[in-house]
């Protein structure tokens, strides 16, 4: 057994403490022959530390497309030959795409906006939105709508949204390789009036835009300083027209080492299954990684790309034997 591992078993297994940046690039740069060691102790973490639930969650696109921003892996940018346009979606259209989410059994439905930050026509309409929402469909709301301001945020709160996604999408050093248009430090800032506003704080990123291990690690170090209360996890599914449309899709025994490697860095967290996993993972692999620390799926499709039908990762959990994490008693 790699001496990584039975410092992993005492540390984060034992006394619920994540590796630190060093312990989690020795995880990543295990031999083929120890993932599957890897997997079985973060599996065996987050039972301990979360426990058997996994949180499902549905996710919608308010604003479509037409983003000022440059992230080089989106093509919802403006600024890119994607095949994204701009298209807004009417509050009837919101309330039944919740609707759908809530038939799934899932407890989550993030509303999401392409944009740099919301706008006071971005505002009433998740205000209003969010409202309808609330008085037809018992499922929490979350958000996504790029970087705030204090006012905003407590606009949020306000509105009844519980938990704010804004990911950081790749480590402080690599950022500028990715995003020219705004800086890591301003999205950090969101965050940091996220958590401090009581809201959750959801925070993850992409794998696979160019990083090296090194830098992966560097990322899990940062996220784990973040504490979030929930961390999505995808992989890069490159877009026709983006600066990354030509980039390899990161490989699957990779994918499944990140994934025991952030699960060992945050022991508490809601690791998630976001985009990508079906062309990194497949079924196989989606599997794997349930039983390798991950504890939260996004079900359908995601907001440009398509996702495995809800019913497939439902079944898949019911023979896992994992129960879906009920809605919170509190809405």
């Amino acid at each position: 057994m790699p001496e990584i591992l039975d410092q992993a078993r005492a540390r984060v297994l034992g006394d619920g403490v994540g590796l630190d940046e060093a312990g989690v690039l020795a995880v990543l740069t295990l031999p083929d022959e120890h993932l599957p060691a890897a997997l079985q102790l973060a599996h065996e973490v987050r039972m301990r530390w979360c426990g058997p639930e996994v949180e499902v969650e549905g996710i919608v696109s308010l604003k479509t497309g037409g983003c000022p921003e440059d992230c080089h892996f989106c093509s919802q940018s403006g600024l890119f030959t994607s095949p994204v346009r701009s298209v807004w979606l009417d509050i009837p259209s919101l309330v039944e795409a919740a609707k759908q989410t809530a038939a799934t059994g899932a407890t989550e439905f993030c509303i999401v906006a392409a944009v740099r930050g919301p706008d006071a026509r971005l505002m009433k309409q998740m205000r209003e939105g969010v409202a309808a929402i609330r008085a037809e469909v018992d499922i929490q709301v979350a958000a996504s709508l790029g970087m705030l301001t204090q006012e905003q945020v407590d606009e949020l709160v306000d509105m009844g949204v519980h938990r704010y996604n804004h990911n950081l999408e790749t480590c402080r050093s690599y950022f500028p390789n990715v995003v020219t248009t705004h800086t890591w430090e301003e999205r950090w800032e969101t965050l940091r009036m996220v958590r401090d506003s009581g809201m959750e704080v959801c925070c993850g990123g992409i794998l696979g835009l160019g990083e090296t291990v090194e830098q992966r690690a560097e990322f899990a170090a940062q996220l784990a300083e973040l504490d979030p209360h929930e961390v999505p996890l995808n992989f890069l599914n490159p877009r026709p027209g983006t600066p990354l449309g030509d980039r390899p899709v990161v490989e699957g025994k990779d994918a499944l080492r990140a994934i025991a490697a952030f699960r060992l860095a945050m022991p508490r967290t809601l690791l998630r299954y976001a985009g990508g996993r079906e062309i990194t993972l497949g079924d196989l692999g989606t599997r794997d990684g349930l039983l390798g620390g991950v504890n939260a799926v996004i079900v359908g499709n995601y907001l440009t790309t398509l996702g495995r039908p809800a019913s497939d990762d439902l079944a898949l959990l019911e023979d896992l034997k994992m129960p879906v994490k009920a809605l919170s008693a509190t809405l």
